[in-house]
């Protein structure tokens, strides 16, 4: 894989990891409602149902790309549309606060099964970025061990730093909503190329 593409990979990785997404939100508001100690169920069942989905995302592909090979170039293309979208949600999008949500690790393992945008992220990583190169079952679940480590850490940030991110996050939202989407364009582009 050159260069160029392994890091529009990880690019478009981090960007997607790091954006308030389902996973993010929950685990900064139960920070900030309950604290670190008893978010903690909560957060390892955030970061365990992560790791489950993105294993299932690498077999979802692999098993497309061994039945169905030419869908894989079909799949290019909508995750090129997903991350357009991702962008242009990005860009747009204003903070808001929920009520507080009780932590358990069920719920947050849980929460991973139904957050459509790692299914979108895991599946449009692989499809724009490795299967080019590699349609190895064992290529693509390192990639997705990849994309849940990455994942893991930014949701480990949004907890970690909690209030001060959103403090900084609700002051700027807009230009960093908008670096953030530009940002985004680049691998859209880099993906179509």
């Amino acid at each position: 894989m050159p260069g160029y593409v392994l890091g529009n990979f990880f690019v478009y990785s981090i960007i997607n990891a790091f954006t308030p997404g389902p996973g993010n939100i929950l685990a900064l508001n139960t920070v900030m409602n309950y604290g670190w100690k008893k978010g903690a169920p909560l957060f390892f069942g955030i970061f365990s149902g992560y790791y489950v989905v993105q294993i299932i995302c690498a077999v979802f592909v692999y098993g497309v790309s061994t039945l169905l090979p030419d869908v894989l170039g079909v799949m290019k293309y909508v995750g090129a549309a997903y991350i357009f979208w991702l962008a242009f949600h990005v860009a747009f999008s204003r903070p808001d606060g929920d009520g507080g949500e009780r932590a358990s690790f069920l719920k947050g393992f849980m929460l991973q099964f139904v957050n459509v945008k790692i299914y979108l992220f895991g599946i449009t990583a692989l499809t724009g970025y490795v299967t080019n190169y590699s349609t190895s079952l064992s290529v693509l679940v390192f990639f997705e061990f990849v994309i849940a480590t990455i994942g893991t850490v930014a949701t480990s940030a949004w907890i970690g730093t909690g209030l001060a991110i959103q403090k900084v996050y609700l002051r700027h939202y807009r230009l960093i909503n908008i670096i953030l989407a530009v940002t985004l364009l680049e691998c859209v582009y880099s993906i179509l190329k």
